[in-house]
């Protein structure tokens, strides 16, 4: 008769990932798990195969928490300014989680048009909120949405980093300035700088 599970794989994932937001994924290994469980490695593994599992399901903890943070920025006024806003807003709450999410390295490189889709799950509800808030075709939306996520990403790298802190009003600054730039020129309007004297 197999031995009688201390933990439920709920309790252990919630754990694994307590872990990972506070120390990082580098920091993660079944004996600090079970220390953290205030157990030994022996019961992790009652329930799940091997510790590639528990990080798998750490992986889409995080994701699902990300997640959360982008269905925030969709309901805002301004939908992909809201995302890109929320992106920053997840590296700066959850510094740990966004580097194993958005600065772990590829296996492969891929190219620049390519690395959205393969790292954000949420990739085609953006890029739609993209096209119907601005009336873009797909292409259209795609530049638009991968030169504001490099943007944005940069700022976020920053902040989770500790490099830089900007305050909320300042990020949100920046990426309208920076939206409203791209909008227009792919638009082929002229820019206006909306900060004038009028």
């Amino acid at each position: 008769m197999p031995p009688k599970c201390k933990f439920t794989r709920e309790e252990i994932t919630k754990t694994a990932l307590d872990l990972t937001r506070a120390e990082g994924i580098d920091a993660f290994t079944a004996r600090s798990l079970g220390t953290k469980l205030g157990s030994s490695p022996k019961p992790i593994f009652t329930v799940f195969e091997n510790m590639e599992e528990v990080h798998a399901e750490v992986l889409k903890a995080a994701k699902a928490l990300y997640a959360e943070y982008i269905q925030v920025g969709l309901h805002q006024k301004v939908a992909f300014q809201g995302v890109g806003t929320q992106y920053i807003q997840f590296a700066i709450q959850e510094p740990k989680l966004f580097q194993l999410l958005f600065m772990s390295e590829q296996p492969q490189k891929p190219s620049v048009a390519g690395i959205l889709p393969i790292i954000d799950e949420s990739y085609g509800q953006i890029l739609q909120s993209v096209q119907s808030g601005y009336g873009l075709d797909v292409k259209d939306a795609e530049n638009l949405y991968r030169h504001l996520w490099i943007y944005a990403h940069g700022i976020a790298v920053l902040c989770a980093t500790n490099m830089c802190s900007f305050t909320a009003e300042r990020i949100e600054n920046m990426m309208s300035e920076v939206f409203l730039g791209l909008l227009q020129g792919i638009k082929g309007e002229p820019f206006k700088d909306e900060t004038e004297d009028k």
